[in-house]
């Protein structure tokens, strides 16, 4: 008998990653939870564990606007575990004005695309060492409303911005995460690890949580049953340990089918891709410096 798959997994305290740890709890994998508030992190593996049996459930604790503490995060979890079967990159932040975090970064490029870049490097040596295992990173087609593409300018660009704006600034977070998830793919071939990104379509939970109207917005939609969460927390569930990854590694997911789609413009570059992670090492080696 196959021993239980290990899953570390951000945000799974609101949104979609709790709809999905559930499920996830539900078919036997431990699930190994990082996340910044420790009270609801305990309420949710309170939960977890009334709703399964016997449910594995740990608790990692990090700030994911601090990039010190993603690597704490990252390095506690290879030593414990030595080994990770799936890393679901899920945790984001839609902010509606500029944000810097203590490293000077933009909040949403750093807690969107650089912590899960950051925690999936560190992880990389667990997942190899699993023999097959997977990364899957949350993205959104809102990644079509990106603007207009910079590097390295975007990863560091701290000018403030509207609400109006904000959309952009979002889009442009998860058209990164793509380009970051099919260039992993390519960098891990032959090692058993995949690596895919996702569409999970328009949910309502944890819409919007800086708008003062985003609760009484959220019960309204879902009594309308609009943005129904299961949808796209299940296909994050079906490409963390489901038996269809090895047709979809390398490829972005959009849970209208399911099927595999191109990303938005100039997204699907590999050449672009390639800088793209070259310019983020670079910028992470020097923040690591300072």
């Amino acid at each position: 008998m196959l021993p239980a798959p290990l899953i570390v997994l951000t945000g799974a305290t609101n949104g979609l990653g709790r709809v999905a740890a559930g499920e996830l709890a539900r078919r036997g994998a431990r699930l190994a939870i990082i996340a910044r508030d420790r009270e609801k992190a305990e309420r949710t593996r309170a939960e977890l564990r009334a709703a399964v049996t016997g449910a594995s459930v740990d608790l990692f604790f990090a700030d994911l606007t601090r990039l010190a503490e993603v690597r704490r995060a990252g390095e506690e979890i290879a030593a414990q575990y030595g080994r990770v079967d799936v890393l679901i990159n899920n945790a984001g932040v839609h902010a509606f004005e500029q944000r810097v975090t203590p490293d000077g970064l933009p909040e949403m490029i750093a807690v969107n695309y650089l912590a899960p870049w950051l925690l999936t490097r560190i992880l990389v040596p667990a997942l190899t060492a699993a023999g097959r295992a997977r990364v899957v990173t949350v993205a959104s087609e809102a990644s079509r409303r990106h603007g207009t593409l910079s590097l390295p300018e975007d990863l560091t660009d701290t000018r403030p911005f509207t609400a109006r704006g904000s959309s952009a600034i979002y889009g442009k977070s998860k058209l990164l995460n793509i380009m970051f998830s099919l260039e992993l793919a390519r960098r891990l071939e032959g090692t058993g690890v995949e690596a895919v990104c996702l569409d999970p379509g328009f949910n309502v939970t944890g819409l919007g949580r800086d708008l003062w109207f985003a609760a009484p917005l959220e019960r309204v939609l879902q009594w309308l049953r609009i943005g129904e969460p299961a949808r796209g927390a299940g296909l994050i569930v079906e490409l963390a340990i489901g038996s269809s990854i090895a047709k979809r590694d390398g490829r972005y997911i959009t849970v209208k089918g399911p099927r595999a789609i191109t990303p938005a413009p100039p997204g699907g570059e590999p050449a672009l891709q390639r800088r793209l992670w070259d310019e983020t090492e670079a910028l992470l080696v020097w923040l690591s410096a300072l």
